[in-house]
């Protein structure tokens, strides 16, 4: 596969697009320019790839690869907060004073 130059750019620029927008929706503001293509990327593909597994097809042309990069965005946006959260949760410490109760963990065997 070949990219010419203005394929290259209309990649770049649904990129732009599509993770100024996740991270508007997610978090109110966007990661910056670079962190916005990365995402915008990386979300077009994971969306093509998630909107083909439940069979649904937007249709062609530049708004439909930013709707479809948006959706890949922010889901992919979604996953990556859950994970960080039970990350967070996993690695709290916990005091006595705290009102939940401490996490169920098996004890090592000696």
């Amino acid at each position: 596969m070949v990219f010419e130059p203005t394929s290259l750019l209309a990649l770049l620029i649904v990129g732009l697009i599509a993770g100024w927008l996740a991270g508007k929706l997610t978090r109110g503001s966007g990661f910056g320019i670079v962190g916005d293509i990365v995402i915008g990327i990386i979300g077009a593909f994971f969306g093509s790839w998630l909107l083909a597994m439940f069979g649904i097809f937007i249709g062609g042309g530049l708004i439909a690869a930013i709707i479809n990069a948006t959706i890949g965005a922010v889901t992919l946006l979604a996953i990556i907060g859950f994970i960080r959260r039970i990350r967070k949760a996993c690695t709290m410490r916990w005091s006595t004073d705290s009102p939940l109760p401490p996490p169920l963990l098996p004890k090592r065997l000696a």
